[in-house]
Order: C-alpha cells, then sequence, then structure tokens
C-alpha cells in the first residue's frame, strides 16, 4: 500500500492520535498529537518513520494540547486547522487545566482551507473543511487509498458534538453529507475517538446520519 497508519489513544479522553506515512519515502505526519508525548516519540522511533510535519483537525485540547510543544522538540511544521479554529487554540492552556491535560498555545505554520492540499512524502491528501464540531475543523483525505482522518466530525455510530462553543448541529450535518459522502462509501475513515469505520456503513446505520435518519 501506498500509505500505512498506525493509531494511538492519547490523553485521558482517550483521542486517536494517527501517524501515517508513505512506503515510498518512509516520510510521515502525526495527525492531533494532543498529549503523551513520549509514548509518541517511542513508536515514531519504533517505527523508523522520517516525521515530515503534524497536522492538525482541530483546535481541541485532546487533539492539539501539545502538537505546539511536540513540533519544537522534532524541529517540524504545523499546518492546520482552518484559521476559524484560532479562537479554540488561543485558550489550549486555559482547557489544559481544565481537563488535566498539558496544552500550549501555538501558531499553525500554516492554517488550511477547502480545497488546499497538504504532502507528506509522496503522498497528496486534499483538505476538506468540515465545520460544526468546531468552526474551523478540517478532514484530511487520501482519495487513491480510500483514507480518511477525520477527527470529531464523524464516528462509528455516531457524529462530533456540537454544544461546545461556535458548534453548529446543522453545520455539521451539512459538512457530512454534502462533503465527506461524496467521497464514496469504499472509504475508510479514522475518527478523533473510537474505532475505524467506512462511509457506507456509517450511511446504512449511523442514527444520525444515515440515509434513513435524515429522509
Amino acid at each position: 500500500p501506498a500509505v500505512r497508519a498506525a493509531i494511538m489513544p492519547v490523553t485521558p479522553l482517550q483521542q486517536n492520535c494517527t501517524l501515517f506515512w508513505c512506503t515510498a519515502t518512509n516520510k510521515g505526519a502525526f495527525v492531533d498529537p494532543g498529549g503523551d508525548l513520549p509514548r509518541l516519540k517511542a513508536a515514531l522511533a519504533q517505527t523508523g518513520v522520517e516525521l515530515e510535519k503534524i497536522l492538525i483537525t482541530h483546535g481541541h485540547i485532546d487533539h492539539c494540547g501539545e502538537a505546539g510543544t511536540l513540533a519544537k522538540e522534532l524541529g517540524v511544521p504545523i499546518e492546520g486547522p482552518h484559521e476559524a479554529d484560532r479562537f479554540w487554540i488561543s485558550r489550549l492552556e486555559d482547557d489544559g487545566r481544565k481537563y488535566g491535560v498539558a496544552g500550549r498555545v501555538f501558531e499553525p505554520d500554516r492554517w488550511l482551507e477547502q480545497g488546499d492540499q497538504v504532502c507528506v512524502g509522496d503522498l497528496v491528501l486534499d483538505v476538506i473543511h468540515c465545520p460544526g464540531h468546531t468552526p474551523g475543523h478540517v478532514v484530511f483525505h487520501h482519495a487513491p487509498s480510500q483514507l480518511a482522518i477525520v477527527g470529531d466530525v464523524l464516528f462509528q455510530g455516531s457524529i462530533g458534538r456540537t454544544d461546545f462553543p461556535m458548534g453548529n448541529h446543522a453545520d455539521l450535518i451539512a459538512a457530512i453529507t454534502t462533503r465527506l459522502w461524496p467521497l464514496g462509501g469504499g472509504t475508510t475513515f479514522i475518527p478523533g475517538h473510537g474505532p475505524t469505520s467506512n462511509f457506507a456503513h456509517e450511511r446504512r446505520t449511523n442514527a444520525y446520519v444515515s440515509d434513513a435518519a435524515l429522509a
């Protein structure tokens, strides 16, 4: 396969940090390294992957609380999320104290927008802006592998919460149905929490966004 991925739940909130890499070049990226940095660095060393960058889906503490620290330690840039999540990143230290997770405010090297692309080794991933859980949430999609890393937009059997500040339920439903479903039912997705699934399964069975639930 062109891409390989390892999923490591981190922080007390058991957030799925993903290490994925290009098998042709052995260059990789962490997506949402929210905490437990010694464990993540050990996993990186074990795989032998050359880390090229850090990608962030959205600004919540469990997804990016220690991303800035890790980027500085490893000397790599941060790309993402969309700048609409600047509000969340600005309060990482306060939220860290609230949730018992280390938090450090950072400035991404690159904010991402709908239609952008990010490169990791020879892999080119499309950036899909999916607001609703947070206003600046983005999804990373590798079309040739039919793989999407969706953060807290969609879960197996559920969807992201929209009761946080700046959340919007209607925006989230619209993002899933108009921007994720067109990627194809065969697309496997790695969510921000819990097990992987695919879009076809969720369109059949998800209590919130199945075709039947939305009919």
